[in-house]
């Protein structure tokens, strides 16, 4: 069994604010969180093209979610026949 040393990092409040948009589901650990957004980091340095491509698609899909233009998942099982 491994034994994983842990750290207190002193950060404000509004970086807090930023991680926290990052949160995918509400109990996800500020350890996962940074390291996505090191994912993240290294991943935009070694592939920038790819990363600027995700980048538009995910501000597509987050306008045609403003918009109202989206399925919820009963819909989606409908169309899907589950």
């Amino acid at each position: 069994m491994t034994i994983l040393e842990t750290t207190t990092l002193k950060i404000h409040e509004d970086t807090k604010l930023q991680l926290d948009s990052f949160r995918e589901y509400k109990n996800e650990s500020y350890d996962e969180v940074i390291k996505k957004v090191i994912y993240i980091a290294k991943t935009c340095k070694k592939q920038p093209e790819l990363s600027q491509e995700t980048v538009i698609a995910i501000e597509k899909a987050r306008d045609r979610i403003k918009k109202g233009n989206f399925l919820t998942e009963d819909e989606a099982r409908k169309r899907l026949g589950l």
